[in-house]
């Protein structure tokens, strides 16, 4: 029987693309661009952006945000769009408790996500995204819908996991 080779879905919350140029971080900086330039080669992954992200793009200010824009152009990715799927999913992680309202934003991203099962949020947003409550929480609530699990990791997650050293 043949095997299907399936690529891996990854989607870019805003964070990733903000990281290409945040001079107070450099360490984070330089693996988002090294991140960046991985996903450039790579055909193994299918990359998602949403209107979320997008979104969250155009309110950087410039020359920030028309530096994000260019860098866009470099990756192929697909675009998704919330819709009210979208938006009860994030609304039943506000209800569960996972994020707040004032999350609504990194609900959607999550949503949004999970509905184009995706494999990993790639996110550097340790506050809302990654961390062991939020982790947990989008487990207990993909589990409980009937979501293929997604995983939410750091660019440099991703490819250490690539590492065959």
């Amino acid at each position: 029987m043949d095997k299907v080779f399936r690529k891996t879905k990854i989607y870019l919350d805003t964070s990733v693309l903000s990281y290409l140029q945040q001079e107070d971080s450099p360490e984070r900086m330089a693996s988002t661009i090294q991140f960046w330039e991985e996903l450039k080669k790579r055909d193994d992954l299918d990359i998602y952006l949403s209107d979320v992200t997008l979104a969250e793009v155009s309110e950087c200010y410039e020359p920030k945000r028309s530096f994000l824009q260019e860098k866009l152009k470099e990756i192929q990715f697909s675009f998704l769009e919330k819709d009210d799927d979208a938006e009860k999913l994030a609304k039943q992680i506000i209800d569960l408790g996972i994020l707040t309202n004032k999350s609504h934003d990194d609900c959607l991203h999550i949503a949004i996500a999970v509905l184009e099962a995706c494999n990993y949020i790639v996110s550097w947003n340790f506050k809302h995204l990654v961390n062991v409550k939020t982790i947990n929480g989008v487990r207990a609530i993909t589990n409980l819908k009937g979501f293929s699990q997604i995983d939410i990791i750091t660019p440099e997650m991703l490819l250490k996991g690539e590492d065959n050293d």
